[in-house]
C-alpha cells in the first residue's frame, strides 16, 4: 500500500511538474546586472534560470558568454548598447551593421534575442546632445536588421525613466515632458512604425522614499490600504505599481499612441541599505515583488489596461557589489551569487509545485 502510495504521489508531482512547466509566464522576466566582481560563471546563471518561471532575461551591454550561454533555453534575451555608443550608430550606419554582426547573427536564433534597448535613460540624462543622436542610432540599429532579414523578428526600443513624464498623479493625467517636444513624438513614431515597446522603469520604492507614511508603504506593497482615487476616471487605484504605469498608458494615449505597448524594463526592491535609508528590508522587498508577482500571474492587468499582464523585468537577477552611491544601490538581487534566494517570492518551479501538493492544486490547475 506505501509502495502504491508513493507511486501516485510520484505520479501526481511529475503530472503538476509538467502542467505547472506548460503555464505560460512570458511577463515575467528580471536585469542580470554586471557591476560587480563576483558573479557565477553565465553557464550556472542560464541553469539556476531554468530552474525558475523567469523566461526573459535583460542584459545592459551584450556579454557573448552570457548571450550563448542562455543559447537553447527558450529564454528570451533582451541587448542593450551602452548610452556611449549612441553617437556613432547615429552617425555611422556601419557602425550600426558591425555591431549587428558581432553581437546578434553569431548567437541568433539559438539565442532567443528578443529585443535591442538602445541607451539607458537617455532623455533624462541632461545631455542634450546624446538625446537628439538617440533616434537616428535607433533607426540605423533597425536598418542594419532589416538588411539581415531579422527587422521583423527582433525589435529596437530605449529604456525611460519615470522621469520622463510630467505628471503622472492621478494616473488619468499622465503626460510627457513638454521640453521633450518633437524628440518624444519621433521616438513615439519610430515605436509605432516598428511595433516596438515603450520601455519604462516605475519604482513605487522611489514614490514611498519620498513620501514615507505606513499608508504609502500598504499602497507600493500591494497590502491593503484605502486607496487613490482618479477623478478622471472614477478609478479607485489599489497599488503604485498599477499607478505608474497606467500614467504611463495615459501619457502614451493622450499623444496618439494608443497601440503602443509597455515594457516594465525595470522595477525592485532593496533588502537592505544604510542606517539612513528608509525602506529597504527584507520584508518589503519580498512583500514588493511578491505580490507583484502574484499580482501578474493573476492576469488582470491594470485598470487602464484589463485582462493583459505588462511584461516586467524585475531587477535584479544578482546584487552589483561594484555600484557606487547608498547602500540599497548593492541590495536588489533576488538570487546570492552562490545561486540560492535572498529570501522566496515563489519564482522557483520545485517550490511552486510543492505548493500545489500542498494546497490541493486548486490555485495551479
Amino acid at each position: 500500500m506505501t509502495t502504491v502510495r508513493c507511486a501516485s504521489v510520484a505520479f501526481l508531482f511529475s503530472l503538476l511538474h509538467s502542467v505547472l512547466l506548460a503555464r505560460s509566464e512570458s511577463f515575467i522576466g528580471i536585469n542580470y546586472g554586471q557591476v560587480a566582481d563576483n558573479l557565477p560563471p553565465p553557464s550556472a546563471t542560464a541553469k539556476l534560470l531554468q530552474s525558475t518561471y523567469i523566461e526573459k532575461v535583460r542584459l545592459y551591454g551584450a556579454d557573448p558568454a552570457i548571450i550563448k550561454a542562455l543559447a537553447n533555453t527558450g529564454i528570451g534575451i533582451v541587448i542593450g548598447t551602452a548610452n556611449g555608443d549612441v553617437p556613432p550608430l547615429a552617425s555611422d550606419p556601419n557602425f550600426a551593421r558591425n555591431w549587428i554582426n558581432s553581437n546578434v547573427l553569431p548567437f541568433y536564433p539559438s539565442s532567443k534575442i528578443i529585443l535591442i534597448t538602445v541607451g539607458n535613460e537617455v532623455m533624462t540624462s541632461g545631455d542634450q546632445n546624446l538625446m537628439t543622436q538617440l533616434l537616428p542610432a535607433m533607426q540605423n540599429l533597425q536598418n542594419a536588421l532589416n538588411g539581415a532579414s531579422l527587422g521583423g523578428k527582433i525589435k529596437v526600443s530605449t529604456v525611460h525613466s519615470m522621469a520622463v513624464l510630467k505628471q503622472s498623479e492621478p494616473p488619468s493625467s499622465g503626460s510627457f515632458d513638454p521640453s521633450f517636444g518633437d524628440l518624444m513624438k519621433g521616438l513615439l513614431g519610430f515605436n509605432k512604425a516598428t511595433g516596438s515597446p515603450f520601455a519604462i522603469n516605475p519604482y513605487p520604492y522611489f514614490a514611498y522614499r519620498s513620501d514615507p507614511r505606513p499608508e504609502t508603504l500598504a499602497f507600493c506593497l500591494f497590502q491593503p490600504n484605502s486607496g487613490r482615487f482618479d477623478s478622471g476616471t472614477n478609478i479607485k487605484y489599489m497599488n503604485m505599481f498599477d499607478a505608474q504605469v497606467d500614467a504611463v498608458r495615459a501619457a502614451l494615449n493622450s499623444m496618439g499612441f494608443k497601440e503602443i505597448e509597455i515594457v516594465v524594463a525595470e522595477t525592485g526592491w532593496p533588502y537592505k541599505g544604510d542606517s539612513n535609508e528608509v525602506g529597504p528590508s527584507i520584508e518589503n522587498a519580498k512583500a514588493y515583488n511578491g505580490n507583484l508577482i502574484s499580482h501578474l500571474r493573476s492576469l488582470v492587468g491594470t485598470p487602464l489596461m484589463p485582462g493583459k499582464s505588462v511584461d516586467t523585468y524585475l531587477f535584479a537577477l544578482y546584487d552589483e557589489d561594484l555600484k557606487p552611491g547608498p547602500g540599497s544601490e548593492r541590495a536588489f538581487g533576488l538570487f546570492k551569487t552562490d545561486l540560492t534566494m535572498t529570501y522566496d517570492v515563489g519564482l522557483s518551479k520545485g517550490a511552486q509545485v510543492r505548493n500545489c501538493l500542498e494546497e490541493n492544486c486548486a490555485n495551479y490547475l
